[in-house]
């Protein structure tokens, strides 16, 4: 099992997907715990990037469609936002 801790922003990092079979541990900023599927938090990892590359302006592949002179270093996240009571 993997144990993870929010941050005060209310995010853990993660910059990839877990095997969705995994069980993992989360301690929440309330002092409270919870326990996911993988599968749960690679949704969630998901959403997060999506919200990402639409802010960025990215297609859903992460490509840049803006003119060539325009560079994007980062096309990932690693942080992802949790919270108590997630839906499994």
């Amino acid at each position: 099992m993997i144990t993870l801790q929010q941050d005060a922003d209310g995010l853990i990092r993660m910059n990839r997907h877990y095997p969705a079979s995994i069980r993992v541990r989360i301690a929440f900023n309330d002092g409270s715990t919870g326990e996911f599927s993988g599968r749960t938090l690679n949704n969630a990892y998901d959403t997060a990037l999506a919200e990402f590359r639409a802010k960025n302006g990215l297609d859903a592949k992460g490509f840049n469609r803006a003119p060539a002179s325009r560079t994007n270093p980062g096309n990932r996240v690693d942080f992802v936002p949790v919270h108590p009571g997630m839906g499994e």
